[in-house]
């Protein structure tokens, strides 16, 4: 393996543990952000909501600027932007709502533009490698949300002003991700351009199946994320102090999943990975919704992040993968562009959907939507499985041509 490689796959994976700490840092203090503005609760829903519409607008973007600029560059700079917005997201007073709507505006565009590059740029690596390595990228993201999420307690805790709490940390990631950035590779999209590279032959058809198991995906995320700190001291009667665990547990279920992930996929195939991970999932769900009490919903939460961890990971990689074996490297990437879409349209429809559904019926026949759709993932697994004459889960060995530059030459 080149030295190229491995500072391709360090610099990016630092950007993912970034993009982690910064998001992380932006959801887990909503409450603090809507005080200091003065955000009326009627107000919130569309702020909150503006956020993922603009991030898809972001990725749909980044599609069609990837055919000129190589997506290492679209990453270097969508970075800084997505943490100066977060900086700027902290810094504003009471009654500045204005600013505070471009502060997220801008926010959610380089969102969708960063998510977009790095799943690109992950791919691009994961072929460029000859086995998986995503599941590892979207560990170290999976670790970056922990760490911005114990960084807003101890803001919270210390009752720190919001640009306090966000100041030091823009501080340290912003030069070190624009130093790694010097070594993001681009692979072999960056290296080979021709009359199909600008994605224009990917069709929807192929990608719909994995659209759907990328929202089936994010609406049980976003259904741990939203609802099980009320699910389980409303519904299992859990005390306060321990409805804040669930949503740690399952991160951290997450990041373990991950870590361990590419090996499975290594030994095992995508396909079998996804159908395990979907059983496993929906197995989780079902555990939530008849748990007696606390422990048992503690359980299930524990089995959503095992399962649900290796879906979105596995779903970039299929897409990235059959588009290039289709059309060539430049449809990898404006596939990826295309399929993150449905990540921010998974995170819209899924907290709502449980909110309606739990009121209108209970919370615990709610958290058996979710577990359904899961399970029709399953009927998917085949668009996971690799060519026969592939290495690695679908994915050639490595092409010295297409992987000896970097994006800091160019």
């Amino acid at each position: 393996m080149t030295d190229v490689l491995r500072r391709g796959r360090a610099s990016l994976a630092f950007g993912f543990f970034a993009q982690g700490v910064a998001f992380a840092l932006l959801v887990t203090r909503i409450p603090a952000v809507q005080a200091r503005y003065g955000v009326s609760d009627a107000l919130l829903p569309v702020f909150l909501a503006a956020v993922p519409v603009l991030a898809g607008a972001g990725s749909v973007a980044t599609e069609r600027l990837v055919r000129r600029v190589r997506p290492s560059r679209v990453l270097r700079w969508a970075q800084p932007v997505v943490l100066l917005a977060l900086l700027g997201a902290g810094a504003g007073g009471s009654g500045q709502v204005a600013a505070l709507a471009v502060a997220l505006g801008v926010f959610g565009l380089a969102v969708g533009a960063l998510d977009a590059s790095m799943n690109m740029l992950g791919v691009s690596l994961q072929r460029s490698y000859g086995r998986s390595i995503m599941l590892g990228f979207h560990a170290v993201y999976s670790l970056g949300g922990i760490v911005g999420a114990s960084l807003a307690w101890a803001g919270a805790h210390w009752q720190l002003a919001l640009w306090v709490s966000y100041l030091p940390v823009v501080a340290v990631l912003l030069p070190a991700a624009l130093l790694a950035s010097r070594w993001y590779v681009d692979g072999e999209a960056a290296a080979v351009r021709d009359d199909r590279a600008d994605g224009g032959g990917v069709a929807f058809k192929l990608l719909l199946p994995l659209c759907l198991v990328m929202t089936f995906a994010y609406i049980g995320d976003s259904t741990v994320s939203n609802w099980s700190a009320k699910y389980l001291k409303d519904v299992l009667g859990g005390s306060e102090q321990l409805a804040t665990v669930p949503y740690n547990v399952y991160m951290v279920t997450t990041l373990a999943g991950r870590a361990v992930g590419d090996l499975g996929v290594r030994r095992f195939g995508a396909a079998a990975v996804v159908r395990l991970g979907a059983v496993v999932a929906a197995g989780g769900f079902a555990v939530v919704a008849l748990a007696p009490g606390a422990g048992m919903g503690m359980l299930g939460f524990t089995l959503l992040g095992l399962g649900l961890c290796v879906l979105v990971p596995q779903t970039f990689a299929a897409a990235g993968r059959h588009a290039f074996e289709q059309h060539g490297p430049g449809a990898s990437d404006a596939a990826i562009a295309r399929l993150n879409v449905f990540n921010y349209v998974g995170f819209l429809i899924g907290s709502p959907l449980v909110g309606a559904l739990g009121e209108a019926w209970s919370y615990r026949g709610a958290m058996l939507v979710p577990m359904v759709l899961v399970l029709v993932t399953l009927g998917y697994a085949r668009s996971f499985a690799a060519q026969p004459d592939r290495y690695g889960g679908g994915h050639e060995r490595p092409r010295t041509a297409d992987v000896g530059r970097g994006s800091n030459g160019l």
